[in-house]
């Protein structure tokens, strides 16, 4: 038989092929590498997106931030102003009732008793005086007792003062203040 040499047709088959994988494997690493580029620059954009979304919403939350502050403060200092009117209100409202409490007091005076201190303690009274006698303090009592403005009186106490006179008495009593509208509900 005849002899072919098939060795350097393989060796070019060989050197041919591996050329090929070289550059298959160039191209196919090329594209891998810009799949992987063009997928890196996807991600930075919608991260930088994101970015911006989040910064957008932080800027708006910040903002209704200030504003729930600014509405608080206008909260609290509507409740100052309201606060103040009502104390303006109650005193323009309880302004006449000081002016009837003096009148009912001279009117419930009964001759020989003298106020030497009269002192407010919320809804009550605390008067301290002289009086000639003690029907005068009893008759005191009975006229705070009959008024429209005063209920409940009550005598704390009754010491003897002789340098007013012979029968004087100093005497301290309570009673309690009751505008007519309240009595009557």
């Amino acid at each position: 038989m005849a002899t072919v040499n098939l060795l350097p047709w393989r060796e070019e088959r060989r050197a041919e092929l591996r050329k090929e994988f070289f550059v298959i494997t160039g191209v196919v690493a090329a594209i891998a590498i810009a799949i992987v580029f063009g997928w890196q620059l996807v991600l930075t954009a919608k991260i930088d997106d994101q970015n911006g979304r989040n910064a957008f919403l932080q800027e708006r939350i910040n903002e209704l931030n200030r504003q729930v502050k600014e509405i608080a403060d206008l909260k609290q200092k509507k409740a100052e102003l309201v606060s103040r009117m009502e104390v303006i209100q109650s005193l323009q409202g309880n302004r006449p009732e000081i002016v009837h409490i003096f009148d009912e007091l001279v009117r419930t005076l009964p001759d020989g008793v003298f106020y030497n201190d009269i002192t407010r303690n919320g809804g009550s009274l605390s008067i301290r005086g002289t009086a000639e006698s003690n029907n005068r303090v009893s008759s005191l009592m009975r006229q705070l007792e009959a008024s429209e403005w005063f209920a409940e009186p009550n005598l704390t106490g009754v010491t003897a003062n002789r340098s007013a006179g012979e029968h004087a008495n100093d005497f301290q009593l309570q009673v309690k203040i009751t505008p007519p509208s309240i009595k009557e509900e």
